[in-house]
């Protein structure tokens, strides 16, 4: 049985459907053509497969293999039978291990006895991964579809995961698909305009929804209760809707006694006439009998079931941003290479790394409610996705380093920083360094002296290995050449002032409380004057929190249960020099501790903290807040490529690399962001904001079993791990703080490579792309899939249009149009110069044959 429950824009791709008339032909009987006035229900014959949950995934490779199979005899025997699957990994398992059977799947498809729905690679958490990620299940999902069976899906199928974020339309849209069909939030959890309804994106793209009634699963036996659950939730007066059955979750699919109960209930009393469809052939039947007009439209996203998965699990949560990171920086690197270097875009390995990070979103991987040994199963495939992805970022950054030219000076060595942003980047970076003399400085590309600030090696056996921070300020996805050099004085002036509890520069003030670490003041300094972000008396705390639900979190809406506070031991410097000031906060509860190191740079407008937690308890979770003084606040989320405005209502809510809260104070506007490197879960209580760090349920944990006596569990996250906030106190509302250029500056930070010295064509600084204005970004800098013309994608981040300038100097070329808010656009660059460069939709095809 299912999962238990705690409660327009151009016309898409149709390559996958027949004419209407010849789909209800080939679906089954069509009463009310015939003149019945029975209402229709399609019946949807699926097997929703956990290729990870309660198992490894080997075991539910397994299960796909003997499903596929069950389903094409149940085809033989049954021939009014049809079969919808989706998750386009199980069709490449089913190739490689099994061609055979593959190809019968291959001829029922095209025959229209089995359905293709979804084109994404996996059913993924819907709101967790990255945007580009979102666009990557479709470009590598769509596109196996298209090769092996001549079409792709245009119907969007996400029936178990737990939640959905707002952007999807236009994803979905953009990548061939009008219709969406999904499961929760369920009826008990949120009250939608109808069983049908158009969700509209905040750029206006907008698909046909449908929400499954009951459950999206059946057991073995006869239908009939199933079906009469899945009726009793369907509105009145309805005419066509869909019910979902078959084996699920473990596999299985429609069984003989399924099939046998259609035949014997179809027609029986009041049951309406049920029809062996797929979601396609419902989606074509309601727009051609419905008033499009007439159909209600929702313009949020879809929340809440399962709060719990935000947090659940860091570990998978860190894993798949950092290779999401990694591969969105090697990817643009290499294309940078191939260009400027000639060296070879490594298409394959990309791809295999894709393919392991879109596997590992599936929503029970990455929504940490799977059992413990598939988190290491995660864990070493992801971090094989990183690993390819430092591999080739190494080899692309090294073959345009190469090309520098680097004179040859035995007073110094070169040191080249790697931006990988469109846009200029002014940061502290770390270098670790073999033999750095006391005196010894440092200069930058045109002999300029850049302070430099010695710190702690991480080699602290050998006193010739040293490590020093310095601030780099780096071209548009580019580099800089800095040298370190004898004899060169360091400049001692600097804008930061270091006290014994305090940090401040020209734009930061912070103020801990010496008696309990926390936060007493931030402020935001600029020409305007001053102005006091953090509430009096409330300012930050590390706040434990009671928490028995199970690892979904069912039937919760929010952490609420506070039982105590990190309690802080001591506040003490760890830095104070001309590029940074480090103040380190240690804290405990019970055997718990927290380390938290405040960084403010000489010429920052942001406070890092670099968090080391070492978890032990069990069943409690741990929030960092942070207390503004904001009157009538505004909460406002990063989602995958976009932003949403929730209410500051103390709710859990899913959330990307920053979340941020703005409203009045001293009669202006001005708000706090708190960017991250591996959260997901917040809240905005009033105008407190909450970051979930951690909660600790017992792995895989489903209500209503309740653990037993005398069994030893596993809990989540016990013990040591480490994640970055940075606080962003700003001036204005949130979007005047660009804070997605600043959260991906933390996600993806400069490389800085030790150089030799060697001639070259490259100077000591330059730029190959560029993008404006400020509140636009790239989302991809890459290959085609299918050559070596340039890809760019483009991502507007604030809700405001612009005309769109991206300069691809490396390439001798420019690109400029007008750009919608929050509009993600595609663009080819062939890689001959004589070919003017064209839109493509994101499964790079030309937009006027897509």
């Amino acid at each position: 049985m299912a999962k238990q429950e705690a409660a327009t824009p151009e016309p898409p791709d149709a390559s996958d459907r027949p004419d209407r008339s010849d789909r209800r032909n080939s679906a089954g009987r069509h009463d009310r053509a015939n003149g019945a006035d029975r209402p229709v229900l399609h019946l949807i014959g699926n097997a929703h497969i956990d290729p990870v949950w309660l198992w490894q995934w080997p075991e539910g490779y397994q299960e796909i293999r003997a499903t596929f199979r069950s389903a094409l005899d149940r085809m033989n025997e049954y021939p009014e039978f049809i079969f919808t699957c989706d998750s386009v990994a199980y069709y490449e398992l089913v190739a490689e291990i099994d061609p055979e059977m593959f190809e019968e799947i291959r001829q029922r498809v095209a025959e229209g006895r089995w359905a293709l729905a979804g084109g994404w690679w996996v059913e993924p958490d819907c709101n967790l991964p990255s945007g580009e990620s979102f666009v990557r299940q479709a470009l590598l999902g769509q596109r196996f579809f298209l090769e092996h069976f001549g079409r792709i899906a245009t119907v969007g199928y996400n029936v178990d995961p737990f939640g959905h974020n707002l952007m999807l339309p236009q994803i979905l849209r953009r990548s061939g698909m009008d219709s969406y069909v999904f499961m929760r939030p369920g009826r008990n959890e949120r009250v939608l305009p109808g069983q049908v309804f158009w969700w509209q994106s905040p750029d206006g793209s907008r698909v046909l929804a449908y929400r499954i009634p009951h459950e999206y699963t059946a057991g073995r036996e006869d239908l009939g209760y199933h079906l009469d659950k899945s009726i009793s939730q369907l509105p009145d007066g309805w005419t066509e809707m869909m019910a979902f059955y078959g084996v699920g979750n473990h596999g299985g699919g429609p069984t003989r006694e399924n099939l046998d109960s259609i035949r014997r209930l179809d027609g029986a009393g009041a049951m309406p006439s049920l029809r062996h469809s797929s979601p396609r052939a419902f989606f074509d039947s309601v727009l051609a009998s419905a008033d499009e007009a007439g159909i209600p439209t929702w313009t949020d996203d879809l929340q809440h079931h399962a709060i719990g998965c935000y947090a659940a699990h860091s570990g998978i949560k860190r894993w798949v941003r950092r290779a999401e990171n990694e591969l969105a920086a090697a990817e643009a690197w290499s294309s940078v290479a191939s260009a400027q270097a000639g060296a070879r875009y490594p298409h394959e390995p990309f791809g295999l790394a894709w393919r392991q990070v879109l596997f590992n979103q599936f929503h029970d991987t990455f929504g940490g409610t799977a059992i413990e040994p598939a988190y290491r199963d995660a864990r070493d495939q992801l971090g094989e996705s990183a690993s390819i992805a430092n591999r080739h970022r190494n080899v692309a950054i090294q073959s345009i380093s190469r090309r520098i030219a680097f004179a040859t000076d035995p007073s110094t060595v070169p040191i080249a920083v790697f931006n990988p942003h469109a846009w200029p980047v002014r940061a502290t970076v770390e270098v670790e360094f073999g033999g750095l003399k006391s005196t010894d400085g440092l200069i930058d590309d045109s002999d300029a002296v850049v302070p430099l600030q010695p710190i702690q090696s991480y080699a602290t056996v050998s006193a010739w290995r040293s490590r020093f921070a310095f601030e780099a300020d780096v071209p548009p996805l580019g580099y800089r050449c800095y040298r370190v050099k004898a004899n060169v004085p360091r400049p001692a002036r600097s804008p930061l002032r270091v006290a014994a509890s305090s940090l401040e520069n020209d734009q930061v003030r912070l103020e801990l409380d010496p008696a309990n670490g926390r936060i007493r003041s931030l402020v935001r300094k600029d020409g305007e004057g001053e102005v006091e972000i953090m509430a009096a008396g409330l300012g930050s705390r590390a706040v434990v929190l009671d928490d028995t639900s199970d690892t979904w979190g069912h039937r919760l809406l929010a952490f609420r249960d506070v039982i105590g506070e990190m309690a802080a031991a001591r506040v003490e410097v760890i830095e104070s020099g001309p590029v940074r000031g480090v103040l380190r906060v240690d804290s405990q509860f019970g055997e718990s501790r927290l380390t938290e190191d405040y960084i403010l740079g000489a010429h920052s407008g942001e406070v890092e903290i670099r968090c080391v937690l070492d978890w032990r308890e069990h069943a409690r979770a741990l929030k960092l807040r942070f207390a503004t003084r904001v009157a009538r606040p505004r909460a406002t989320y990063q989602v995958p490529y976009g932003t949403i405005e929730r209410p500051p209502n103390g709710e859990e809510e899913p959330g990307q690399q920053w979340l941020d809260v703005s409203g009045e104070v001293d009669g202006g506007i001005a708000g706090l962001a708190v960017l991250n490197d591996a959260k997901y879960s917040f809240d905005v209580d009033g105008a407190d904001l909450g970051v979930t760090a951690v909660r600790s349920p017992i792995f895989a944990h489903h209500e209503p079993a309740l653990p037993s006596r005398g069994v030893r569990y596993q809990f989540q996250d016990q013990g040591l791990q480490r994640f970055t906030l940075r606080l962003v106190p700003h001036r204005g509302s949130w979007d005047a703080a660009g804070l997605t250029r600043r959260a991906l500056e933390l996600n993806q930070r400069p490389t800085v490579l030790l150089e030799s010295f060697h001639e070259g064509s490259l100077p000591g600084a330059s730029s190959f792309a560029s993008v404006e204005p400020e509140h636009l970004v790239l989302g991809a800098l890459k290959h085609a899939e299918d050559g070596d013309d340039l890809v760019v994608r483009v991502v507007e981040t604030e809700g405001r249009s612009a005309d769109a300038l991206v300069a691809l100097t490396g390439w001798g070329r420019e690109l400029t149009f007008p750009i919608g808010p929050y509009e993600i656009r595609t663009f080819r660059v062939p890689r001959d110069r004589g070919a003017a460069p064209y839109e493509t939709d994101l499964l790079e095809r030309p937009v006027d044959q897509a």
